[in-house]
């Protein structure tokens, strides 16, 4: 179902995966939290434990990357057949393995099952859509949306089939409404881009293992400390801009470019991938990291990438930036006023992470629940970047937090906000933390201050605040004075 103009609705967003591997696992994630439908095609019955696997992990470290709450999510359905999954969906992505007679056959039976408008994307890290499209009834449906593990957590996304084609433009589009990061290629080659360039490293990393000059240790030893931090930050070419100093990449490449005729890399010569080889590298691979399971490894790396990408995103940077757009294109940000009584924009769920070990959510996430409650509050009446850019902000200078009940693994938590009372210059407000299934588990009281911070002291609020302020607070002044208000701690 779409609307007027030809949109996707919020309700009617259905995404339809075929594979449900990693990758297929991981895009499933990626729409799912996002609020779409998700039908799920797997010949392997093996397959459904797989995929909840990595939805845990995706709910675990997903929401952290937002500053805005996250739709509810979608519901999640396995299907029987193909043609099943297929049906009604808006959105197919393919992640099948990659042989070319079963892709081809796939796409066909897709495209004989799906409606002629849906965009069918394959995950395909090698093929071109030249390739995928041979035979097809309408080629130009058929593109290439390439990912990178894992698909919930990391925006980038290499959209090849033609920049003129108007499914890689609506696909541009809808990656963007999820988080992504779409990079249209120019024209279509094997392999695309990433892993072209992964390829070259991956061949360089072989030969130095199997000439005893490094282990696999050291070699991701000098990724992980060097040169990997700042690629994740600048790039290629950024970073070589850096090098050639005051004058630019011009100078780096006068100053490096012979290099590239001496007999350093090996990039067309590939060492054999013999039995001593594998051994080799095997070998070193567990010593490295064979005491922690693949799920402890990918628990690890989502965590430190949940770290990276909100350092880059507070600085609006790289990969940050395309998390930045997507909090923006979210509700509730400034501009989308609503003098709710009370207000009530923020839910959270339990996330394995948050859990003590008592068993129940740990005291400092009801902090940071009624925090985000009172990001989203402070957005919506107009505190956003331009505003604190012209030197005001609101500052929290007194917060006392009752715990009343537990909260459990799984559980979602409402947060509705009151404002209390409010003056030119403070908010005096409750926050109380409700599960879906209606029970209390904590309230939030505090006091807020309006801040010149140049001159590091209390300055009357500026519009819109001021306005949009006093008019929350006048629709709130009917609500009754929470119980518990004003409580301070002692004895009896």
């Amino acid at each position: 179902m779409t609307n007027r103009k030809g949109q996707i609705t919020d309700k009617t967003r259905i995404a339809a995966v075929i594979g449900g591997g990693v990758i297929g696992g991981g895009w499933a994630a990626r729409f799912l939290l996002n609020g779409w439908k998700v039908h799920i095609f797997d010949s392997d019955s093996d397959a459904a434990p797989k995929i909840i696997d990595v939805l845990q992990n995706a709910r675990a470290s997903l929401p952290l990357l937002a500053d805005t709450a996250l739709p509810e999510e979608g519901q999640l359905v396995f299907c029987d057949t193909l043609e099943q999954a297929a049906s009604g969906a808006h959105w197919i992505q393919e992640s099948v393995p990659e042989r070319l007679l079963i892709k081809k056959k796939v796409f066909a039976a897709l495209q004989n099952a799906a409606d002629r408008n849906a965009i069918i994307a394959s995950s395909t890290s090698g093929f071109t859509p030249t390739q995928l499209r041979e035979g097809a009834s309408h080629p130009d449906q058929i593109i290439v949306a390439h990912p990178y593990n894992p698909v919930y957590l990391l925006p980038v996304v290499e959209l090849v089939g033609g920049a003129d084609n108007p499914y890689i433009k609506r696909a541009a589009t809808l990656l963007a409404a999820l988080g992504m990061k779409p990079v249209i290629l120019r024209a279509e080659i094997d392999a695309h881009i990433g892993d072209r360039l992964l390829e070259a490293v991956w061949r360089e990393a072989l030969w130095l293992v199997r000439d005893g000059i490094a282990t696999t240790q050291d070699i991701d030893q000098i990724i992980t400390h060097g040169f990997g931090l700042r690629w994740a930050q600048m790039g290629l070419f950024e970073t070589y801009r850096m090098a050639g100093g005051e004058a630019g990449m011009r100078h780096f490449l006068a100053q490096f470019g012979p290099a590239l005729a001496w007999p350093w890399t090996k990039l067309m010569d590939v060492p054999d991938l013999d039995d001593a080889l594998i051994d080799k590298i095997v070998s070193q691979s567990d010593k490295q990291s064979g005491h922690l399971s693949i799920q402890q490894l990918e628990q690890i790396r989502d965590r430190n990438l949940v770290g990276f990408l909100q350092v880059l995103k507070y600085h609006h940077w790289a990969a940050g930036q395309a998390l930045k757009d997507w909090d923006d294109q979210r509700p509730y940000k400034a501009g989308n006023f609503a003098a709710q009584a009370p207000f009530c924009q923020h839910t959270a769920r339990v996330l394995p992470s948050w859990i003590d070990y008592n068993g129940h959510m740990t005291e400092f996430r009801y902090l940071q629940v009624m925090s985000e409650a009172s990001d989203i509050l402070l957005a919506t009446v107009g505190l956003d970047e331009a505003y604190v850019e012209t030197g005001h902000s609101v500052y929290t200078v007194e917060t006392h937090i009752r715990h009343l009940a537990e909260a459990t693994l799984g559980e979602q938590i409402i947060i509705s906000t009151q404002i209390i009372s409010a003056d030119e210059k403070r908010v005096h407000l409750w926050h109380a933390c409700v599960t879906d299934k209606g029970k209390e588990v904590a309230t939030g009281e505090q006091m807020w201050l309006h801040v010149d911070m140049k001159a590091g002291c209390t300055t009357p609020f500026k519009p819109p605040l001021k306005e949009n302020i006093a008019a929350l607070a006048v629709a709130h002044a009917h609500l009754p004075l929470p119980v518990g208000a004003g409580r301070s701690i002692g004895g009896r």
